[in-house]
């Protein structure tokens, strides 16, 4: 058991580094970058914190204590934080802050504004599950 997850480790970080590097490969050899080698490279990457981090390439711990719940409540927290203000850091470099109106990056906007609201959504909905 404790053999195979080495060797899912091995794998994960060897595609990840051969993703990565064939990606910019392409993109500097040719100027060519899509969507799609972005996406798979940034789940080869959450692959490869989940197998450091608990050993499984899933993120799922055997046996979970109290400490790692304690952890996984205050990452996800400060995660979701995080990416509140990444998104609004692209929205504004992608389209500046000259004018709200001018802004034409309307997915990303609505991904800005959805940032903010669905954590007080889930909160209450997750509130009126439990009580």
């Amino acid at each position: 058991m404790v053999q195979s997850k080495k060797l899912i480790g091995l794998i994960v970080i060897v595609f990840f580094c051969a993703f990565v590097s064939f990606t910019l490969y392409r993109w500097v050899r040719f100027g060519i970058i899509d969507g799609g080698s972005i996406i798979i490279s940034f789940i080869s990457l959450s692959f490869l914190f989940n197998w450091l981090n608990s050993g499984n390439h899933n993120g799922i711990k055997e046996n979970k204590d109290e400490l790692d719940k304690h952890i996984e409540a205050h990452s996800a927290k400060i995660g979701y934080y995080v990416l509140m203000i990444l998104a609004c850091l692209i929205l504004v470099v992608s389209e500046g802050i000259s004018n709200l109106n001018d802004m034409k990056n309307y997915p990303l906007i609505l991904v800005v504004g959805l940032t903010f609201v669905i954590s007080p959504i889930i909160e209450f909905v997750y509130s009126k599950k439990v009580r």
